[in-house]
């Protein structure tokens, strides 16, 4: 009796490990940076921050860290430009 115990506790912390790993391997599959689209002429032009643009961004607002740490990705999201259409969407700094 204790061994079937035992192996239900292994087996419930088998299956909760590859569901946070399947939970975050997701989330990651989520982001999307061509989603932000919207925003270029936000950020790269100083034009108007549109309702698409953040909604956009809200959608995405956990990929942002991911964004900021690609070399690709990295010099539009930490400029100043795009830290004022954060801010102009009404959503906070990402602390990353």
């Amino acid at each position: 009796m204790g061994s079937n115990k035992a192996a239900v506790c292994v087996l419930s912390l088998v299956l909760c490990s590859l569901l946070a790993a399947n939970t975050a391997a997701a989330a990651a599959a989520g982001c999307d940076a061509s989603a932000l689209s919207p925003c270029v002429g936000a950020i790269m032009l100083g034009g108007a921050v549109t309702p698409e643009c953040c909604a956009r961004l809200r959608a995405q607002r956990a990929c942002l860290c991911q964004y900021a740490r690609d070399p690709s990705y990295r010099g539009y999201v930490n400029s100043p430009r795009a830290q004022s259409v954060v801010a102009a969407c009404g959503l906070p700094r990402p602390k990353c």
